[in-house]
């Protein structure tokens, strides 16, 4: 299982970037969610459980990209990987 705080992002570039360091995004990864749909489906295993802390703060602040994060995520899971698990905190 992997932490990734969130509870510090203020916009999707930021967010972007916390998601390529965290998860070992390549360096020539786009900083959008087409390039982040790309990345966890043919790039980068990303580990079986991944929890969001401060995902209250996310949603509020930058609700597009935690709706983003979040439908891709749940995606994945019904696409490739069920037994992946997304805890938002």
């Amino acid at each position: 299982m992997i932490t990734i705080d969130v509870s510090e992002v203020t916009d999707e570039r930021a967010l972007h970037l916390l998601l390529m360091r965290e998860l070992g995004f390549p360096g020539f990864y786009g900083l959008n969610w087409d390039a982040f749909w790309d990345t966890i489906t043919g790039l980068v295993r990303i580990p079986e459980h991944v929890r969001f802390h401060g995902w209250e703060h996310l949603a509020a602040g930058v609700p597009r990209g935690a709706a983003m994060l979040r439908q891709a995520l749940d995606n994945y899971q019904a696409t490739y990987r069920p037994e992946f698990l997304a805890e938002y905190a």
